[in-house]
């Protein structure tokens, strides 16, 4: 009896957390929303009127970078399993080792160079860096969930305090990112069609024009460095956190079914029925949204004429979607999953629908940045709720085979991260051939009509597109209480 009670003793000792640990945990995960935030509502129109690059080329380096970024999840994960234990254990060396390198790569995103040829690759070479190595720092840090506790109850309490901050994150890169950029308005050049130049050269009023921008637009490169270096500064500081706060425990592992080969298990995976229902309709409601997010900030901009309140609203929407994301938690336990799906994500569709039908108005534009936060909350959190549905109703149809769940989450991310490059590449395209003027105080009527489409119209028919397929996607609230009590029944 002493001999089989003194590993459950152990074992609870073990993987007993404490708050400061859940919190250092949850800390970690702040570096890659915080980032992921500010690259993605600020680096197209960065790249487009402070860089000064061409549509055409930043369109190459945003899908480049984030397909790039896609793939180099399940390759950071293969090198991951193929890692030895160290003393500082197996995940906690990629996080510890790729952080400084991470930052500085980080910062030259939003460095300038001084030099005629070559700014398209020192963009895609550094943003493509940059991805690789927080790929090198999430994965494994998503992986540490594992690691880190015995206790099935002890990792879920942690991942919540994760969710917690990682929801943080995305407001405080949105806040540090906007309100420092937006101090410095971005200067640019009126039309001359517009102007009332009378018989005044031309030649004189260009000459006027670049002497009044460059010390402006120098102060607008400097403030996309300074919010680089703070962001960078609080990358580094969590990561130190997370290094100190958090032990990674070699005997949880030790739960872990032995994993079958990774192509047996991936090809499990993709011919699963539900899996692949859920994950077409997550993709095009996904896509909806980062076409929303990477244009936004241009349509506040010229559509709209909000040019110095589009950080603001940004920070509208992530405060709101913050704010909104414990309703829809109580509302998916209360009224099913499916239900908080269709109503969730299609709440954003009629104010999308008029904020292009009527007339520039700040207020309308905050109510409709509200309105899209409680929308985007709810993508924020289903996916993560769904996912595990699926992977419970795949374990009770195969019980013989097991060790899937990262196949199942790790292309889920891949999926998502593909189709963002693609919305990214394809709306910046859509901008070149309108006729965008880079650094323009205004925009020809073409390049409005595109971004009307690529923030409305076509957000919209990826939202109602993608919650047809969710029709088909099987797993209801009947079928998911049915699961739970089959798995209870085999525990």
């Amino acid at each position: 009896v002493q001999c089989k009670s003194l590993p459950v003793r152990v074992g609870k000792s073990k993987g007993k957390l404490s708050i400061c640990n859940k919190v250092c945990y949850a800390i970690g995960g702040a570096p890659y929303q915080i980032t992921g935030c500010a690259l993605g509502f600020f680096l197209q129109i960065y790249l487009l009127d402070v860089a000064q690059l061409d549509p055409f080329y930043a369109s190459i380096i945003l899908f480049v970078g984030r397909a790039w970024d896609a793939i180099t999840d399940p390759l950071v994960g293969f090198f991951i399993s193929k890692t030895s234990w160290s003393r500082l254990g197996r995940l906690m060396p990629w996080i510890i080792f790729s952080t400084p390198f991470a930052v500085i790569s980080y910062f030259l995103i939003w460095f300038v160079p001084d030099i005629s040829q070559g700014q398209v690759m020192w963009y895609l070479f550094f943003y493509c860096i940059f991805q690789t190595l927080v790929t090198c720092f999430h994965v494994p840090y998503s992986a540490l969930t594992m690691f880190i506790s015995r206790e099935q109850s002890e990792r879920d309490s942690a991942t919540a305090y994760r969710m917690t901050v990682e929801v943080l994150g995305t407001v405080l890169g949105t806040a540090i990112q906007g309100q420092i950029v937006g101090k410095v308005g971005t200067p640019c050049i009126p039309d001359p069609l517009l102007l009332n130049i009378g018989n005044t050269s031309s030649v004189a009023m260009e000459e006027v024009n670049i002497t009044h921008d460059t010390g402006s637009l120098t102060d607008t490169r400097n403030a996309y460095m300074i919010a680089a270096g703070v962001i960078g500064g609080i990358y580094i500081l969590c990561a130190i956190v997370l290094s100190v706060g958090v032990r990674e425990r070699r005997e949880s592992s030790d739960l872990q079914p032995e994993p079958v080969s990774f192509f047996q298990s991936l090809k499990l995976v993709m011919n699963y029925g539900p899996y692949v229902k859920l994950i077409a309709g997550l993709l095009f409601t996904s896509l909806a949204f980062m076409l929303l997010e990477g244009n936004f900030a241009l349509f506040c901009t010229y559509t709209l004429g909000l040019r110095n309140e589009f950080q603001n609203i940004l920070l509208a929407i992530m405060l709101s979607a913050t704010l909104t994301i414990p309703f829809w938690q109580w509302f998916l336990t209360r009224f099913g999953k499916k239900t908080a799906v269709y109503i969730g994500i299609s709440s954003a569709t009629p104010f999308l629908l008029l904020i292009i039908m009527m007339e520039s108005n700040l207020i309308i534009t905050y109510i409709v940045a509200v309105a899209v936060g409680i929308s985007v909350a709810a993508a924020f959190l289903l996916p993560w709720s769904m996912l595990p549905d699926v992977i419970d109703d795949f374990n009770l149809q195969h019980p013989d085979s097991t060790g899937h769940e990262a196949i199942f989450f790790s292309f889920y991310v891949f999926f998502i991260k593909f189709a963002s490059g693609v919305s990214l590449g394809v709306s910046t395209l859509s901008l070149d051939f309108a006729g965008y003027k880079t650094r323009g105080c205004s925009q020809p009527e073409e390049v409005n009509l595109t971004l009307k489409i690529l923030v409305s119209a076509a957000p919209v028919a990826l939202i109602i597109l993608g919650l047809l397929l969710f029709k088909l996607y099987p797993i209801d609230e009947e079928r998911r209480r049915k699961n739970k009590k089959a798995l209870q029944d085999l525990r």
